[in-house]
């Protein structure tokens, strides 16, 4: 599989590697131009979902980037890419939205406050589960499939060509899809 890996800001060089080391071949998106490549996925990584944000409509990136998504690209979120993909952040819609669910931001607590759960996700048991500043999913639309859970809430989930986590697979190697 061809992995396009956002690397514009955050956690880019981590899912670089976790996919490599699961047999894909990897590029960097780091300007438009870079997303006209022939792509099976996208990576949204970890990172300030802000300033990717920004960074995104600066560089001209948003609109084909939604585009690739729209026309069915598989997209792969951690932690600031499922802020950046969800429907409703804080309350407050997100034009850029393509995941029906509602995150709050940075409510697991601060980057001083990091921690690790072990959980299970699609058949695997006693995954670890790195949670850094992470988004809580706070609600998910009927569409919505819940991969994983963590105290209630989910924390992994699927709807059609969208896989999106509040944790960091990629941190402990990982990759799941």
């Amino acid at each position: 599989m061809r992995v396009g890996v956002l690397a514009i800001q955050g956690a880019f060089i981590e899912h670089e590697r976790a996919f490599e080391r699961a047999g894909h071949i990897v590029s960097e998106i780091r300007q438009s131009k870079d997303l006209e490549a022939s792509l099976d996925m996208l990576v949204f990584p970890g990172g300030e979902s802000t300033v990717q944000r920004k960074l995104l409509h600066d560089l001209h990136m948003t609109e084909p980037i939604w585009q690739r998504i729209d026309a069915g690209i598989g997209v792969y979120a951690t932690c600031a890419g499922l802020i950046l993909l969800a429907n409703e952040v804080d309350g407050k819609p997100n034009e850029l939205g393509r995941l029906s669910v509602l995150v709050q931001r940075n409510a697991y607590g601060r980057q001083l406050g990091s921690f690790q759960i072990h959980g299970s996700i699609l058949g695997h048991q006693d995954i670890v589960m790195t949670f850094i500043r992470a988004p809580r999913i706070l609600s998910a639309g009927q569409n919505v499939e819940i991969l994983s859970t963590f105290d209630g809430y989910p924390t992994a989930v699927h709807q059609g060509n969208i896989t999106a986590f509040a944790y960091h697979p990629e941190l402990n190697g990982e990759i799941y899809l």
